[in-house]
Protein backbone atom coordinates (compact mmCIF):
# COMPACT_ATOMS: atom_id res chain seq x y z
CA UNK A 1 0.00 0.00 0.00
CA UNK A 2 1.49 3.26 -0.76
CA UNK A 3 1.30 6.26 1.32
CA UNK A 4 -2.15 8.05 1.64
CA UNK A 5 -1.42 11.93 1.76
CA UNK A 6 -3.49 14.07 4.42
CA UNK A 7 -2.91 17.43 5.02
CA UNK A 8 -5.79 17.51 7.68
CA UNK A 9 -3.80 15.23 10.02
CA UNK A 10 -3.65 16.51 13.25
CA UNK A 11 -0.97 16.48 15.78
CA UNK A 12 -0.60 12.93 18.05
CA UNK A 13 -2.46 14.03 21.25
CA UNK A 14 0.46 13.40 22.98
CA UNK A 15 2.22 16.76 21.53
CA UNK A 16 -0.95 18.92 22.76
CA UNK A 17 -2.15 17.11 25.89
CA UNK A 18 -0.27 17.43 28.85
CA UNK A 19 0.60 13.64 30.31
CA UNK A 20 -1.97 12.18 32.54
CA UNK A 21 -1.16 10.07 36.10
CA UNK A 22 0.55 7.00 35.44
CA UNK A 23 -1.77 3.77 35.66
CA UNK A 24 0.31 1.63 38.18
CA UNK A 25 1.89 -1.95 36.70
CA UNK A 26 -0.50 -4.53 37.82
CA UNK A 27 -3.17 -2.92 39.19
CA UNK A 28 -6.53 -3.70 37.75
CA UNK A 29 -6.84 -1.46 35.05
CA UNK A 30 -3.54 -1.76 34.37
CA UNK A 31 -4.31 -6.01 33.66
CA UNK A 32 -7.52 -5.20 31.88
CA UNK A 33 -5.85 -2.70 29.42
CA UNK A 34 -3.55 -5.31 28.53
CA UNK A 35 -5.77 -8.46 28.15
CA UNK A 36 -7.23 -6.03 25.86
CA UNK A 37 -4.30 -5.22 23.75
CA UNK A 38 -3.57 -9.39 23.77
CA UNK A 39 -6.68 -10.46 22.70
CA UNK A 40 -6.67 -7.53 19.63
CA UNK A 41 -3.52 -9.11 18.67
CA UNK A 42 -4.87 -12.55 18.74
CA UNK A 43 -7.50 -11.69 16.56
CA UNK A 44 -5.82 -9.57 14.36
CA UNK A 45 -3.06 -12.85 13.97
CA UNK A 46 -6.11 -15.50 13.15
CA UNK A 47 -7.39 -12.97 10.88
CA UNK A 48 -10.55 -12.36 12.59
CA UNK A 49 -11.05 -9.48 11.26
CA UNK A 50 -14.91 -9.10 12.64
CA UNK A 51 -14.35 -9.34 15.48
CA UNK A 52 -12.18 -6.93 15.42
CA UNK A 53 -13.87 -4.28 14.05
CA UNK A 54 -16.82 -4.67 17.02
CA UNK A 55 -13.47 -3.71 18.84
CA UNK A 56 -13.46 -0.10 17.24
CA UNK A 57 -15.23 3.03 18.37
CA UNK A 58 -17.08 4.71 15.76
CA UNK A 59 -14.99 7.92 15.90
CA UNK A 60 -11.75 5.76 15.21
CA UNK A 61 -8.91 7.54 13.77
CA UNK A 62 -6.10 4.97 12.96
CA UNK A 63 -2.83 6.27 11.66
CA UNK A 64 0.41 5.81 10.42
CA UNK A 65 2.81 8.76 9.81
CA UNK A 66 6.27 8.47 7.82
CA UNK A 67 9.20 8.65 9.36
CA UNK A 68 12.35 10.50 8.21
CA UNK A 69 16.15 9.93 9.24
CA UNK A 70 17.05 13.12 10.57
CA UNK A 71 20.26 14.40 12.72
CA UNK A 72 20.08 14.47 16.25
CA UNK A 73 19.08 17.80 16.44
CA UNK A 74 15.76 17.73 14.00
CA UNK A 75 14.49 14.33 15.88
CA UNK A 76 11.44 16.31 16.61
CA UNK A 77 10.81 16.87 12.40
CA UNK A 78 11.13 12.52 12.14
CA UNK A 79 7.72 12.26 12.14
CA UNK A 80 5.79 13.63 9.26
CA UNK A 81 1.90 13.33 9.37
CA UNK A 82 1.31 15.17 6.17
CA UNK A 83 1.96 11.95 4.45
CA UNK A 84 0.42 8.39 6.30
CA UNK A 85 1.15 4.82 5.44
CA UNK A 86 -2.25 4.76 7.00
CA UNK A 87 -5.05 7.23 8.06
CA UNK A 88 -8.29 5.46 8.33
CA UNK A 89 -11.44 6.81 10.04
CA UNK A 90 -14.15 4.16 11.38
CA UNK A 91 -15.90 4.21 8.24
CA UNK A 92 -13.11 3.53 5.85
CA UNK A 93 -11.12 0.87 8.11
CA UNK A 94 -14.85 -0.87 7.91
CA UNK A 95 -14.65 -0.64 4.28
CA UNK A 96 -11.28 -1.94 4.51
CA UNK A 97 -12.33 -5.01 6.73
CA UNK A 98 -15.53 -5.78 4.57
CA UNK A 99 -13.09 -5.97 1.44
CA UNK A 100 -10.54 -8.11 3.27
CA UNK A 101 -13.18 -10.15 4.63
CA UNK A 102 -16.29 -10.41 1.91
CA UNK A 103 -15.24 -9.97 -1.15
CA UNK A 104 -12.50 -11.40 -4.17
CA UNK A 105 -10.93 -8.44 -4.57
CA UNK A 106 -8.30 -8.29 -1.85
CA UNK A 107 -5.53 -9.93 -3.87
CA UNK A 108 -2.72 -8.57 -1.30
CA UNK A 109 -3.92 -10.58 1.54
CA UNK A 110 -5.70 -13.90 -0.60
CA UNK A 111 -3.93 -15.92 0.64
CA UNK A 112 -3.30 -14.07 4.29
CA UNK A 113 -0.24 -13.71 5.36
CA UNK A 114 0.72 -15.25 8.76
CA UNK A 115 1.56 -13.02 11.22
CA UNK A 116 2.86 -13.07 15.08
CA UNK A 117 2.27 -9.80 16.94
CA UNK A 118 4.27 -9.33 20.39
CA UNK A 119 2.90 -6.73 22.45
CA UNK A 120 5.70 -5.41 25.06
CA UNK A 121 5.88 -1.92 27.20
CA UNK A 122 2.82 -1.28 27.42
CA UNK A 123 2.17 2.10 29.47
CA UNK A 124 -0.99 3.17 30.57
CA UNK A 125 -2.01 6.85 31.75
CA UNK A 126 -5.43 8.19 32.80
CA UNK A 127 -7.07 11.04 30.61
CA UNK A 128 -9.31 14.11 32.05
CA UNK A 129 -12.25 11.36 30.93
CA UNK A 130 -12.35 8.51 33.68
CA UNK A 131 -14.08 6.25 31.12
CA UNK A 132 -10.67 7.43 29.24
CA UNK A 133 -7.14 6.06 28.56
CA UNK A 134 -4.00 6.80 26.84
CA UNK A 135 -1.73 3.43 26.04
CA UNK A 136 1.73 3.53 24.71
CA UNK A 137 2.47 0.12 23.56
CA UNK A 138 6.09 -1.32 21.66
CA UNK A 139 4.82 -3.85 18.75
CA UNK A 140 6.49 -6.20 16.57
CA UNK A 141 4.89 -8.01 13.90
CA UNK A 142 6.31 -11.04 11.71
CA UNK A 143 4.81 -11.64 9.15
CA UNK A 144 4.77 -14.59 6.48
CA UNK A 145 3.48 -14.87 2.87
CA UNK A 146 2.97 -17.56 0.74
CA UNK A 147 5.88 -20.50 0.90
CA UNK A 148 8.82 -18.43 1.11
CA UNK A 149 11.47 -18.93 3.40
CA UNK A 150 12.17 -14.93 4.19
CA UNK A 151 9.56 -12.98 6.21
CA UNK A 152 9.17 -9.58 7.09
CA UNK A 153 9.30 -8.05 10.42
CA UNK A 154 7.43 -5.07 11.25
CA UNK A 155 8.56 -2.52 14.75
CA UNK A 156 6.96 0.11 15.87
CA UNK A 157 5.73 2.52 18.73
CA UNK A 158 1.76 2.64 18.94
CA UNK A 159 0.06 5.56 20.92
CA UNK A 160 -3.69 4.68 21.84
CA UNK A 161 -6.81 6.07 23.45
CA UNK A 162 -8.89 3.29 24.82
CA UNK A 163 -12.32 3.97 25.96
CA UNK A 164 -14.18 1.89 28.24
CA UNK A 165 -17.19 -0.10 26.94
CA UNK A 166 -18.30 -2.24 29.34
CA UNK A 167 -16.24 -4.98 30.88
CA UNK A 168 -13.53 -4.07 28.19
CA UNK A 169 -12.87 -0.85 25.74
CA UNK A 170 -13.05 0.60 22.12
CA UNK A 171 -9.78 1.71 20.18
CA UNK A 172 -10.98 5.23 19.42
CA UNK A 173 -7.13 6.23 17.90
CA UNK A 174 -4.04 4.87 16.90
CA UNK A 175 -0.98 6.33 15.79
CA UNK A 176 1.79 3.92 15.16
CA UNK A 177 5.28 4.92 14.61
CA UNK A 178 7.08 2.74 13.02
CA UNK A 179 10.55 2.64 13.23
CA UNK A 180 12.47 1.80 9.83
CA UNK A 181 11.74 5.37 7.19
CA UNK A 182 11.70 2.38 4.19
CA UNK A 183 9.35 -0.38 4.61
CA UNK A 184 11.04 -3.37 4.11
CA UNK A 185 7.50 -5.28 3.15
CA UNK A 186 5.96 -4.59 -0.42
CA UNK A 187 2.75 -4.00 1.00
CA UNK A 188 1.00 -2.81 4.30
CA UNK A 189 -2.68 -4.42 3.78
CA UNK A 190 -2.13 -5.86 7.82
CA UNK A 191 -3.42 -3.92 10.55
CA UNK A 192 -1.10 -3.02 13.06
Amino acid sequence: MSAVQDKSAAPAAAEVAPKGKRVPIGSATYNQVVEYLYDEATMLDETRLRDWAATLAEDLVYGAPLRQTRSLVQQAASVIRTVQHYHDDYRSMMGRIMRLTGTKSAWAEDPPSRTRRLVTNVMVRETAKADEFEVVSYLLVMRSRFNFDEYDMISGERSDLLRRSGDTFKLARREILLDQAVLGTPNLAIFL
